[in-house]
């Protein structure tokens, strides 16, 4: 529910600052005080067109800010997938217009685009003028709004409308295979050969998973024996210079010392010195024999691994992934090969789906059919009482092709007058008779409830008496469970407002503005006496005033 709106530097008005109330918010004023302003004022608020024509006389910007203080299910999910959330049900729409054209748009102060506020406003506030409509006159919307009116007329339509929609999604995945079928085989002809080949390829490589990181590991530990048998050959031809061992030559110096004829030897320690040393150098010239590398295993081992690598490179997936890309290759064969099987299969599981998807669309069908008429008995019910006796209404449903709402196209058709053709609903009625027909159509369409804020613009244009007090008593109805705005010049219709405003225009002489005040008790009973007789309130004004006053 709108509860609040701000506008600064609008047009006419320099600040208003105005709080609206549950059920019926009546503006009156006479004409040329600038109700119509206070809708331009909406209407930019909630994303509409931004013409600096709106900006007050030597102001640079303009704002207007509207405050709900609910929030749809609908909005709160377009909040979220714009990442707005919000914790509570405050919800703030803030616009700004400046003398250069541009416009910039918040919601609950975040900066948004005005494409995603006026997505959130119209679902917030549903505007009938004389010359513009929403909602009802976008014949997108009209089977979805007879839907909504089915699932209060016809007992069980939430599953008939499942049960469509699930047959549909079965219907659609069948007919999505089949096309993939289809696909491949347009290109089985030309790569028949292809896969043929590089599934034998790949079948007689037979790689494994992890097969290349342990020929890697393999080849690179072979490596690495053939260099150390290297320097062990090296070590050995160091130890066994000109191909003498250096242990000989070591026990040769031993032997040349023993001949020492002196007793003791003054040299036995050293000679027993050499010795060891002899013996040592013999022990590790022992343990330095080369070890012997397989070069065959090597060159296989390379082989295999090299062999790998450029099959992946081949196929652009990594080593690991060439057993899977072997089987999804096979698996393309195999269905060219068994397509005629897979295509009978396929296409035997579309019809039954598409037989099933019938069914079921064809009982979402007559429960539409059976909704249509019922909606328009209703809706009749209401025209007489708000002159429009002549026209009538009905509900075109047209076959068109599956979705996962049926197969049906619904559009709301209208004929003002007896004997000429129904017609679209915007193609036909206009001004205050367009109005009043939405309001027969949300009266009925909603049984007295409504998500939407509901604003009505002179919607009693052309009528008094009785048909003035018909449109009262309907917006009254459709207020009672959430909010209407309604500008008015009736009476009759001013006299069953929950809240009255009054729109008056003050000039000083160098500057004009426009404001709005609740009016109550005595202030509202001369309003509307006003509007009965004009500026020169009578007393007899007065007293129909007061039978006209409901609340």
């Amino acid at each position: 529910m709108l509860n609040r709106l701000i506008i600064s530097n609008i047009v006419l008005i320099e600040r208003l600052n105005l709080e609206f109330g549950h059920g019926l918010n009546i503006m009156t004023g006479e004409t040329g005080a600038g109700k119509s302003i206070l809708l331009d004022a909406l209407t930019l608020a909630l994303g509409g067109r931004g013409d600096t024509g709106l900006i007050r006389h030597g102001c640079d910007t303009a704002s207007v800010t509207a405050q709900f203080d609910t929030i749809p299910d609908g909005v709160r999910e377009t909040l979220a997938e714009c990442g707005l959330e919000s914790d509570d049900d405050i919800l703030i729409l803030r616009r700004t217009l400046g003398t250069d054209g541009k416009t910039r748009a918040w919601i609950n102060d975040a900066p948004v685009s005005v494409k995603t506020l006026k997505s959130v406003g119209d679902a917030l506030i549903e505007i009938h003028g004389q010359f513009e409509n929403h909602a009802l006159m976008d014949a997108s919307t009209h089977r979805g709004t007879l839907d909504e009116f089915a699932r209060g007329a016809i007992e069980n339509f939430d599953a008939i409308l499942t049960r469509t929609r699930d047959a549909y999604g079965a219907y659609h995945a069948a007919e999505r295979r089949l096309r993939e079928l289809h696909d491949i085989l347009d290109r089985a002809a030309s790569e028949r050969e292809f896969l043929e080949h590089n599934v034998a390829e790949l079948s007689a490589l037979n790689p494994q998973r992890g097969e290349e990181e342990e020929l890697a590991g393999r080849r690179a530990d072979m490596m690495n024996a053939e260099k150390n048998a290297a320097i062990l050959a090296e070590a050995v031809e160091a130890i066994s210079p000109r191909g003498t061992s250096l242990d000989a030559q070591i026990f040769s110096v031993a032997h040349i010392l023993e001949r020492i004829k002196t007793d003791p030897n003054p040299y036995q320690a050293q000679i027993d010195a050499l010795y060891d040393a002899g013996q040592a150098v013999a022990d590790v010239a022992g343990h330095l024999s080369p070890i012997d590398t397989d070069t065959d295993s090597l060159d296989n081992v390379e082989e295999r691994l090299f062999a790998i690598r450029a099959a992946a490179r081949k196929h652009h997936v990594p080593a690991d992934e060439l057993p899977d890309k072997l089987e999804q290759m096979t698996t393309q064969l195999n269905a060219i090969d068994n397509s005629d099987a897979e295509l009978k299969k396929l296409e035997s599981e579309m019809s039954l789906r598409r037989r099933e998807f019938d069914d079921a669309a064809a009982a979402l069908t007559a429960a539409r059919r059976d909704a249509s008429n019922r909606l328009r008995d209703r809706i009749l019910a209401e025209l007489p009482d708000l002159k429009l006796a002549q026209a009538d209404f009905d509900v075109d449903i047209r076959p068109i092709a599956p979705t996962s709402g049926g197969a049906d196209d619904v559009v709301f058709m209208i004929k003002t007058n007896p004997g000429t053709p129904f017609a679209p609903l915007h193609k036909t009625a206009s001004g205050g008779e367009i109005s009043r027909l939405m309001l027969a159509m949300r009266v009925v369409l909603t049984g007295g409830e409504s998500t939407h804020t509901l604003v009505f613009d002179e919607i009693d244009t052309g009528i008094s008496g009785a048909t003035a007090s018909a449109v009262g008593q309907r917006l009254d109805r459709l207020a009672q469970n959430g909010q209407a705005l309604v500008i008015t010049h009736s009476a009759q219709v001013a006299g069953y407002a929950d809240m009255h405003f009054k729109i008056e225009k003050h000039s000083d002489g160098d500057t004009t503005t426009t404001t709005v005040t609740r009016i109550c008790d005595d202030t509202r009973l001369n309003e509307i006496a006003r509007i009965i007789s004009g500026d020169h309130i009578t007393p007899e004004s007065i007293a129909t005033a007061k039978t006209l006053m409901k609340k």
